[in-house]
């Protein structure tokens, strides 16, 4: 008997299917895998809370106060680093995407923030051989300890600060964050829904003021830029005091307890408005 060749109708056919199920196959894997890497971020984050509980465990129970190196948003770098230095792939969540080769630590970021390898943040300039790290969490920066007579940390009241880490209701208490920058700390400041302190961003990954991803507008007091990016499918994953590790939606942001006096009503609730360019629109409230 013969051997019976494909027709070129039957090669179609079977090529249509392949189409068809790669069509109904690849959205599911994509989503498979984008749980994979939420999945790794949050154990991160839990490891990190752990690292942290360890430090205040060192130091009575306290936080640091800050005044260990110039950039008190990066301080945990120094603070924590003898906790994790064998532990580097502990500093980036795998959904979060990669800085472009040659970029500054001072240039604006979109998900990840960089450093000099070994010094990360701490002077800003890159090692002799130009590598730079790179991280893609940051710290609640009002977790310090208030500094005695040294008055407002970065602008941030420092009687509002947490100081140590066994608070109550430490179950929405932020500590350490998916972030794309070294920390932040959010508040209305002077009470104002557009001030830079706590305005939502205008577009994800927005730095700063800039119109657009390549801007170079400085936005490291835009507080809560720093975490409102659509990191993992409208949320973000977080370690809280209470040492739990959760995703909190964008919008949800809002309501979490960043210092002893943060209003949680939420954005709107507060007289705020989500931005007009619409990228949050998507988000559950």
């Amino acid at each position: 008997m013969k051997n019976r060749a494909f027709t070129l109708i039957e090669l179609l056919v079977v090529i249509a299917i392949i189409a068809l199920l790669l069509a109904i196959l690849l959205p599911s894997l994509k989503k498979a895998k984008q749980q994979a890497q939420s999945i790794v971020c949050k154990s991160n984050l839990h490891q990190w809370g752990l690292i942290w509980k360890l430090y205040t465990d060192d130091y009575n129970g306290y936080f640091s106060d800050g005044e260990g190196v110039g950039w008190k948003r990066g301080q945990w770098v120094v603070g924590l680093w003898d906790y994790y230095e064998d532990r580097e792939k502990l500093l980036t969540c795998p959904s979060a995407v990669k800085p472009l080769p040659g970029y500054s630590p001072v240039s604006p970021r979109q998900y990840h923030w960089g450093g000099p390898h070994n010094t990360y943040l701490v002077a800003d300039t890159p090692a002799p051989d130009g590598y730079y790290d790179v991280a893609s969490y940051g710290m609640n920066n009002w977790v310090f300890k208030r500094p005695s007579g040294s008055g407002n940390i970065q602008g941030r009241a420092d009687i509002l600060h947490w100081g140590r880490m066994d608070v109550k209701g430490g179950t929405q208490i932020p500590l350490f964050l998916d972030s794309m920058w070294r920390g932040g700390g959010p508040f209305y400041q002077n009470n104002n829904v557009t001030s830079n302190r706590i305005k939502p961003p205008d577009y994800n990954g927005q730095w700063g003021n800039n119109a657009n991803l390549t801007g170079t507008a400085n936005g490291y007091d835009h507080e809560m830029k720093h975490f409102c990016i659509d990191r993992h499918s409208g949320n973000i994953n977080s370690v809280f005091f209470d040492l739990s590790t959760r995703k909190v939606p964008l919008k949800h942001l809002w309501k979490l307890k960043w210092h002893r006096e943060f209003d949680t009503s939420g954005y709107p609730a507060h007289g705020g408005t989500w931005p007009a360019s619409g990228w949050m629109d998507r988000f559950k409230e």
